[in-house]
């Protein structure tokens, strides 16, 4: 346990960084191309078009580009202002065993809700970031798609690998 805890030490001294309660990180890989379709793969489905919703279960995959999200159940709610196309959607909310990934970065959690429109990604729960070999954990994170950042919040750890840190 002590020499874990002095390798990670260790990592964070060569690296310059540090632990504490709000960090912001770039994240080059995740993109985000609100035009690009939506495709959403579950073993269950079912629409509420009342409330403009549709709650998919059961091992849920959704693909927009690169992007890719999964998780046991993702309820997605629908646009209704009159200034979106007619079903687009606007936002999605992911519970249980939440997976964000493209290319090499990935972010866990056990809740997410991703906006769409906005290219905003927020996640809460024992959130795990990987970029390549580096990693970073937090109990928030907030993941701006367009302009590639991310707001980690709620004590924050880093391990970066100064081998493949830029």
């Amino acid at each position: 346990m002590i020499a874990r805890q002095l390798l990670l030490f260790s990592f964070l001294a060569s690296a310059g960084t540090a632990l504490g309660q709000g960090t912001t990180v770039p994240f080059s890989g995740m993109s985000h191309d609100a035009s690009l379709p939506v495709e959403i793969a579950a073993d269950n489905l079912e629409l509420n078009q009342g409330t403009g919703t549709a709650v998919f279960s059961g091992g849920v995959q959704v693909a927009q580009g690169a992007l890719r999200l999964s998780a046991e159940k993702i309820e997605v709610y629908y646009a209704e202002d009159d200034n979106q196309s007619s079903g687009s959607v606007e936002s999605m909310k992911a519970t249980g065993e939440v997976r964000l990934s493209n290319g090499a970065e990935a972010a866990e959690a056990e809740t997410a809700e991703y906006f769409v429109a906005d290219g905003i990604v927020e996640m809460e729960g024992s959130v795990l970031l990987t970029q390549g070999n580096n990693a970073l954990s937090s109990e928030r994170v907030r993941i701006n798609l367009v302009d590639g950042t991310g707001t980690l919040e709620g004590r924050v750890q880093t391990i970066f690998d100064p081998a493949t840190s830029q």
